[in-house]
């Protein structure tokens, strides 16, 4: 279904405490009182001034950033570095692109570090970012970054640096010198962070010292020991010059779930690629201890130069399920691996099938044409026993290579979509599967690479405990006859990005059928979270309510333009006709 609801829920919970509100604006001024008539400048006097509770909106237009400030901790320079934090996943800062409104943080006249190495003064930056983020319980959404600059060293976007329970929403970060989205946890018990609904593309770091192109990716995440799981959800990497999610040395579990990465490896809207480039589009792995194993969910991978989906020598297997991998360069799914002792250092096998607790759980993907290679038969290179050779390795279970399932362009809707087949121009703009969302920041729904009716790959899948229709799930990323592929999601995004107990009761509302987000404000319009649909599909609103808020209080519950009011303990409602 897609239809469009407005509800509001009064509900017997009592009264929630607020915090204060805030405006940026373009043209703003720091010493202003920060109101709606009298908005500051900049986010980093927002930041001075925030507390937890409170929002930030920041009002739309061109923010032209050519002023930095030193970030101690890692020895660089940001345009805005974002210290202050929230308390809990209940009570959060938030920094909101005003509704209606397209706020875009330029870093064109950015003043990047300029220094070859770290000599340990302020002079000797390497590294600049137009937004640095170095707290716990933030929720930013809604804004652009683009554009970073680079002399030496590679700058991201969006760094998220030490940073805990971060929530990243609806943000686009390209043509950056560096990786649009960079994720450093370092630090003890950190992590927990969520991209929603993220964008990155177009990014390509032509100077770097490490080689043209070389680090680049789209998303990345790294150097994370203990702390809380980070995860993707409905997030794209396209047209970055190295790979589209890295989890390079990532010794902690990542979830990716319902993303998309395509033409990693190449620069220029696809028309060239850099000589140093990796060019996969989800590569999860190169962990050194049995902690790094990663959940790949629900997610497609196509036009990469390199690997779908690559594990990138870990030395633990990860869960690889229900992922569709299309015309990809190299190989759909290669799952080269290696073995560490127990320093963490000493490599024991240069390259090994992983076996027993360790192997790569593999079920219900698709690769397309059918290239599996290092799946089935795997290159095992023992140096110290003079091994060097090719020898069977696991290949999972319900895959189309194990199942001999062959799969044609008439098991398939499409084949045909504007990123196979334009290059030279911005994806972004134009309806396909990278191009503009829809309205509540959901991926757009196109029939590219969907199973049709009749399809082999239909009722082939095992069931891993995922909404399927049918006798049995299908294979790959797209169930048949679902809505979207948000509907075979797991409610992993439910609750606080922690992975705390998720919401598991059944919908009752017919709120919980649309693909829309609901936003949630208080009785005078204020607003105070988010109700994603993979959380609206797994319990009632009330307890949606309940569990995401807990005080007591009335709730309005805004999703498209109708409107409906229900009171509690009582069997009648009430349709009021169009609201605003």
């Amino acid at each position: 279904m897609d239809k469009r609801f407005t509800f509001a829920f009064a509900l017997a919970l009592a009264a929630q405490a607020f915090g204060a509100v805030y405006y940026v604006a373009t043209d703003g001024d720091d010493n202003a009182a920060g109101s709606k008539d009298k908005p500051f400048a900049t986010l980093n006097k927002a930041n001075a001034v925030v507390h937890a509770g409170d929002t930030v909106w920041i009002r739309g237009g061109i923010y032209d950033l050519n002023d930095t400030v030193y970030v101690p901790r890692y020895k660089m320079t940001a345009a805005i570095h974002l210290t202050a934090s929230g308390e809990s996943d209940d009570n959060r800062i938030h920094y909101f692109a005003y509704p209606g409104e397209h706020p875009i943080f330029d870093a064109t006249n950015l003043p990047v570090g300029i220094a070859y190495d770290h000599d340990g003064s302020i002079d000797s930056i390497l590294y600049t970012s137009p937004i640095v983020v170095e707290a716990k319980y933030l929720h930013l959404k809604g804004f652009e970054v683009r554009n970073t600059p680079m002399v030496h060293n590679s700058n991201s976007g969006v760094f998220v640096f030490v940073s805990k329970h971060i929530i990243l929403e609806q943000i686009e970060s390209h043509h950056n010198a560096g990786p649009g989205f960079f994720v450093h946890d370092g630090a003890s018990g950190g992590g927990g962070h969520l991209f929603l609904n993220c964008d990155s593309h177009d990014n390509y770091d032509p100077t770097g010292r490490q080689g043209d192109g070389e680090n680049a990716d789209g998303f990345g995440v790294h150097y994370q020991f203990d702390g809380d799981t980070t995860k993707f959800y409905g997030c794209r990497a396209w047209w970055n010059s190295d790979d589209g999610f890295d989890v390079l040395a990532q010794e902690f579990p990542v979830v990716v779930e319902n993303s998309y990465a395509m033409g990693n490896g190449y620069i220029h809207y696809g028309t060239s690629k850099p000589p140093n480039v990796n060019g996969n589009g989800f590569k999860m792995g190169y962990s050194r201890n049995d902690k790094g194993r990663h959940t790949i969910r629900n997610c497609v991978a196509w036009n990469n130069i390199a690997s779908g989906f690559y594990a990138n020598y870990t030395s633990v297997g990860s869960t690889w399920t229900n992922n569709t991998a299309y015309n990809n360069g190299a190989r759909a799914y290669t799952m080269a691996s290696t073995l560490y002792a127990e320093d963490e250092r000493t490599r024991i096998a240069e390259v090994v099938p992983l076996t027993g607790d360790k192997a790569h759980v593999l079920k219900n993907n698709i690769a397309f044409p059918n290239k599996v290679s290092q799946i089935g038969t795997c290159w095992e290179k023992i140096s110290s026993q003079n091994i060097d050779h090719y020898v069977d390795c696991p290949a999972g279970e319900n895959n189309t290579w194990n199942l001999d399932l062959d799969l044609t362009e008439d098991d398939f809707v499409s084949l045909d979509d504007p990123s196979m087949t334009v290059t030279g121009k911005d994806l972004s703009t134009i309806p396909g599967m990278l191009g503009p969302r829809n309205a509540d920041g959901s991926l757009p729904y196109v029939g590219f690479l969907k199973l049709k009716k009749g399809s082999r790959a239909i009722d082939k899948g095992e069931d891993l405990g995922f909404p399927f229709v049918g006798e049995a799930p299908d294979l790959g990323a797209f169930e048949y006859g679902m809505s979207s592929n948000s509907a075979t999601s797991s409610s992993s995004v439910a609750g606080s990005s922690s992975g705390t107990t998720a919401i598991t009761a059944m919908p009752h509302t017919n709120l919980a059928e649309s693909s829309e987000a609901a936003l949630v404000f208080d009785m005078q319009g204020r607003y105070l979270g988010t109700l994603h649909p993979e959380q609206l599909r797994f319990g009632t609103i009330a307890e949606v309510l309940r569990t995401k808020f807990r005080n007591p209080g009335a709730y309005i519950v805004r999703q498209g333009k109708s409107l409906k009011k229900e009171m509690p303990h009582r069997h009648k409602s009430f349709h009021n006709g169009n609201a605003d």
